[in-house]
């Protein structure tokens, strides 16, 4: 499998047989369809401790954090992903969702555990697969793998 943080799928049966042990939050993307509702949908699904804020920066804060998660490998399943979002009026805010989904992949990747005192973690997304979705992603230059 490619090095990468993005990953498409296009059944929905690979994300559980492919990364057996892991931890893995699904978020149903045709619930998620603005970014309010997106904060709900990603709150329950990765079990985020009760926290104030729903915004792009708690979000990236706790996305960094993670240390109630025991598993090692953590994945963000978003089905439904060509409604993901879709509702959202500012396509600067959705690019940031994404941005930070993948600096924050990367981060964990490079996480020093000595130095940060947390367990290091393997962060990936698995979109289950849409022409919204590739769009994006290619428009963003990001490097995503399709899942065969």
């Amino acid at each position: 499998m490619k090095n990468t943080h993005f990953l498409i799928t296009r059944e929905q049966s690979d994300v559980r047989t492919l990364f057996l042990g892991a931890f893995i939050a699904q978020v149903d993307g045709s619930k998620a369809t603005s970014l309010k509702d997106f904060y709900q949908e990603i709150s329950t699904a990765m079990h985020f401790p009760e926290h104030d804020g729903k915004n792009l920066d708690a979000l990236d804060e706790m996305l960094n954090d993670l240390e109630w998660i025991k598993e090692q490998k953590v994945i963000i399943y978003i089905e439904n992903s060509a409604d993901w979002l879709a509702r959202e009026k500012s396509e600067e805010k959705l690019l940031s969702v994404i941005d930070i989904l993948d600096a924050t992949a990367e981060d964990w990747k490079w996480m020093d555990e000595e130095e940060e005192g947390t367990p290091k973690k393997e962060l990936q997304i698995v979109f289950h697969d849409s022409e919204r979705i590739r769009t994006l992603l290619d428009e963003q230059e990001i490097p995503y793998w399709v899942l065969s």
